[in-house]
C-alpha cells in the first residue's frame, strides 16, 4: 500500500513518546492540508517527529510556525532541530515538539495530504544468489513509513543513496585484500533501470565488475535529518561464460576464430546467446549473434578479417541460471592484431640483381657526390675570383683618386705660394769719363 499516490506533507512522528505511552499508537486524523490552511496537530504524548514536506519545483524552504507563533528557517532553527532543503521539498526532524496547532508557510503543493507516520526506515531487494561478476541487474529499495512505502516527488533530491562492497578477506577468494569498494548508488530519476521517476522507487546503478568472492553489501541512505542502513552478506560469483581469441597457425590462409565457454554447472546451456560486436580497422564492424551452442566450448569461426590491423571484440551473455533466474552479463573485451606477414627470403638471382642495383646506386651517389663538390669548388673559385677582381678595381680606383687629390693639393700649394723678389738692377749709362780707354 502507497501512501499519497501524487506527493504530500508526511508527518512522520518517529521514537516512542515516552516510556509510560510505549504501547500505545498515536494517530492524528487525515485531513486535507489545503482546507487546513497547511495547518496540523502534534499531540502531548509525542517526544520525536519529522516532518516531509513537498512544495513546487525550485521554491523557497518553508517557514514553520509553532503554536506559541515564533517561527523557524531553514537557515534559523534551534540546534535540536534538523532541517534537509531539497529543490521540491523539506526534511525536519525535531526533537520534543510543543503539542498544539502548528502551521507551514510557503509553496506547498495544492492538495497535498498531513499523514501521521510513526517510524521511518528504509527497503531494499536483496542480492539474488548466485551473483555473478559483470551482471546487469535491476535492483530497487525505497523510504517506509509505518513499514509502508512512501512516495513524494521531489524526494530523489534530499536522499542520498550509497552502495559498497566490504570484503570479508577470505584468503581463496580474488577479493582478499580489495577491502571496501563504493559499487554506486539507487536513484528515483527514470533513467537507466529505473522504471519512473518520482514514484518512491530507487533502483540501483551497481557496477558488479568487482574481483570475486565474499562480501557485505552496505547500503546507506541519508540526508542532513536521518540515516539508515540496509546490510546483507553475500558471494560474488566468478563469470560463468568467457570468449577466448584462437589464432590460426596460418592467420593468411585460415581464418581466426572465438572460442565460446559456458560453464553449464551454473548455466542452461540451450538457454544461452551471445551478441558479439567486432570493430577492426578501416572503418570494419561486424554484429554476430550465436544461439542454439551444441556444446560447452563451441568455436566460431571469423572469415570476414582480411584487413590488416588491431580488432576489439566485446560481448554480452544472456542465459538462464538453474536456479530459473534470467542473467544478463558484460564479458571481458578481447583484442587481437592481425600482422601483416614478413616478404619471403630473396632467390639468388633476386639478391644478385639486387645487389647490382645496390652497386648502380652507389656508383649513381658516388657520380652525384664528385658532381656536387665539382660544383661546389668552381663556384667557390669563381666567387674568389669576382671578389679579387672587384678587389684590384677598387684598388686601382682608390689609387686615381689619391694621385688626383695629390695632384690638386700641389696645385692649390703652388697657388698660394708668393713669386721670388726682382733683384735691382742698374739701368743707368755710365759716363763718358768712365768709360775704358
Amino acid at each position: 500500500m502507497k501512501i499519497s499516490p501524487f506527493g504530500c506533507i508526511f508527518l512522520a512522528l518517529m521514537a516512542l513518546a515516552r516510556p509510560a505511552f510505549a504501547a500505545q499508537d498515536v494517530t492524528l486524523p487525515l485531513a486535507q492540508a489545503s482546507e487546513l490552511k497547511n495547518r496540523f496537530r502534534i499531540d502531548h504524548l509525542v517526544d520525536e517527529l519529522t516532518l516531509v514536506i513537498q512544495r513546487e519545483y525550485g521554491s523557497a524552504p518553508v517557514i514553520v510556525v509553532l503554536p506559541d507563533g515564533s517561527k523557524w528557517y531553514a537557515s534559523r532553527h534551534p540546534e535540536s532541530v534538523r532541517w534537509e532543503d531539497g529543490l521540491s521539498g523539506d526534511m525536519i526532524q525535531i526533537k520534543h515538539p510543543q503539542p498544539g496547532p502548528w502551521q507551514l508557510l510557503g509553496r506547498i503543493v495544492p492538495g497535498s495530504q498531513i499523514t501521521k507516520i510513526s517510524k521511518l526506515g528504509i527497503w531494499a531487494e536483496p542480492l539474488p544468489q548466485p551473483l555473478y561478476q559483470g551482471e546487469h541487474l535491476k535492483l530497487t529499495a525505497g523510504l517506509t513509513g509505518d513499514n509502508l512505502q512512501m512516495r513524494l516527488p521531489g524526494l530523489e533530491y534530499m536522499l542520498q543513496w550509497n552502495a559498497k562492497f566490504i570484503s570479508e578477506h577470505q584468503p581463496k577468494d580474488e577479493n582478499f585484500a580489495a577491502g571496501t569498494l563504493s559499487v554506486g548508488s539507487y536513484q528515483d530519476n527514470g533513467e537507466k533501470l529505473d522504471e519512473r521517476p518520482d514514484d518512491g522507487i530507487f533502483t540501483a546503478d551497481i557496477n558488479l565488475n568487482q574481483p570475486w568472492g565474499h562480501y557485505t553489501l552496505n547500503l546507506k541512505v541519508e540526508n542532513a535529518v536521518f540515516e539508515r542502513e540496509y546490510q546483507q552478506a553475500f558471494m560474488l560469483s566468478p563469470k560463468p561464460a568467457d570468449i577466448q581469441v584462437q589464432a590460426p597457425e596460418n592467420p593468411h590462409e585460415q581464418s581466426w576464430g572465438l572460442k565460446l565457454i559456458v560453464d553449464t554447472k551454473e548455466l542452461q546451456l540451450a538457454e544461452t546467446y551471445y551478441q558479439i560486436e567486432i570493430v577492426g580497422p578501416m572503418g570494419f564492424q561486424l554484429s554476430l549473434t550465436v544461439r542454439d551452442l551444441p556444446q560447452a566450448e563451441h568455436v566460431l569461426e571469423l572469415p570476414q578479417v582480411t584487413e590488416f590491423g588491431s580488432y576489439r571484440i566485446k560481448g554480452t551473455l544472456f542465459s538462464t541460471n538453474w536456479a530459473g533466474r534470467e542473467i544478463v552479463m558484460t564479458l571481458p573485451e578481447r583484442f587481437f592484431n592481425y600482422v601483416e606477414p614478413p616478404a619471403p627470403p630473396p632467390s639468388p638471382e633476386q639478391l644478385a640483381a639486387m645487389q647490382a642495383q645496390a652497386a648502380s646506386e652507389e656508383e649513381r651517389q658516388a657520380k652525384d657526390h664528385a658532381l656536387l663538390w665539382i660544383i661546389v669548388g668552381n663556384s667557390v673559385l669563381l666567387i674568389v675570383g669576382l671578389g679579387l677582381l672587384l678587389f684590384m678595381r677598387k684598388r686601382a680606383s682608390l689609387k686615381q683618386a689619391l694621385a688626383a687629390a695629390e695632384q690638386e693639393m700641389q696645385a692649390k700649394q703652388q697657388a698660394q705660394t708668393p713669386p721670388p723678389e726682382l733683384q735691382d738692377i742698374d739701368l743707368s749709362m755710365p759716363d763718358e769719363d768712365e768709360k775704358p780707354q
